[in-house]
């Protein structure tokens, strides 16, 4: 038999934690269903240096961990459950929520599933993915010291986990496709005050990784001469990107050819009862402070959601 809630939160990054605290502090029984571990990409990230109220910074591992343990500490419910399919439950005039082994039936569903890296989708890639690939700069950066790197990308967050590296990498060669950064200048500055450690190919784009057991080289194409070159490095760092992770969801979610779930100003999707917040809805500006005012917006907008059907279902509650 499916376990019933008010309200089921699908994630538990920043935004699906504080949509979850939210929503428990309205009254709301609720559950927070993630599929690997709390936190989301907030613990992958060294410093945490723009977010309200932590002069000088925090660790995004316990930044996150803060924000689980309000939560907890606040009733939200937190079970590491994988969500497969998000389907329209008349009977309770809300959705059914399935797992790889439970169902929740719920009046309202809060999407704050987040993205995933993209891959460059080159030959290598897959076989040495862990194997001298990664894209988690604060996970595996250690493993580099003394080495010669590559990282791909133009970001900030390309650019942020660069800076990074530099407290283990020999040499960094940052490879970007376009002509300048796409970083903030602060984020580009302190790059560059690196010095020579860090040298930057741009109008460039990995096209082959190489090597044996591990990653030995890569083959970079320049993008207006179309010549290639292989550089010698021990690892390959990608920060090209994220796929939103809504597949998950039914065909009445809108999204934008990306995946992207299109929402309102009141996180409300093209689906009644359906809210998104965070780095999985379609938006200018992804951070962990904007994922949490969504988050408590999505939570807002659910519980005048709830009161409304209970208001229908059950007269003079």
């Amino acid at each position: 038999m499916a376990d019933s809630y008010d309200v089921v939160v699908i994630g538990a990054g920043p935004a699906g934690l504080t949509a979850g605290l939210y929503a428990v502090r309205s009254g709301l029984s609720t559950v927070v269903l993630e599929a690997q571990f709390p936190g989301g990409q907030a613990i992958t990230t060294d410093v945490v240096d723009n977010f309200p109220g932590f002069p000088g910074g925090i660790s995004g591992m316990e930044l996150a961990g803060k924000m689980q343990s309000q939560a907890e500490d606040a009733g939200v419910e937190i079970r590491l459950e994988r969500v497969l399919a998000v389907e329209a439950d008349p009977e309770v005039r809300g959705w059914a929520v399935c797992t790889e082994s439970s169902s929740f039936r719920t009046l309202t569903v809060i999407v704050a599933s987040g993205a995933h890296p993209r891959k460059l989708n080159v030959p290598g890639e897959e076989r040495f993915w862990g194997r001298g690939i990664s894209c988690c700069a604060t996970c595996d950066g250690a493993f580099f010291r003394d080495r010669k790197i590559v990282v791909v990308g133009g970001g900030d967050t390309a650019v942020k986990e660069a800076t990074f590296l530099t407290k283990f990498a020999r040499e960094i060669v940052l490879v970007h496709r376009r002509d300048r950064l796409r970083a903030t200048k602060i984020l580009q500055d302190r790059l560059f005050a690196t010095g020579d450690q860090v040298k930057v190919l741009y109008d460039s784009v990995v096209t082959e990784i190489r090597g044996s057991d591990l990653v030995e080289g890569v083959v970079v194409r320049n993008l207006h001469t179309n010549g290639t070159e292989v550089i010698s490095c021990e690892g390959v760092f990608l920060f090209v990107g994220f796929i939103p992770n809504s597949d998950f969801l039914p065909d009445s979610v809108d999204r934008n050819e990306r995946g992207y779930i299109l929402a309102d100003q009141e996180m409300a999707t093209s689906a009644p009862g359906i809210f998104a917040c965070g780095d999985v809805r379609k938006k200018p500006l992804r951070q962990i402070v904007t994922a949490c005012g969504e988050g408590a917006t999505a939570a807002y907008s659910a519980l005048h959601h709830v009161e409304e059907l209970k208001g229908t279902t059950y007269p003079g509650r």
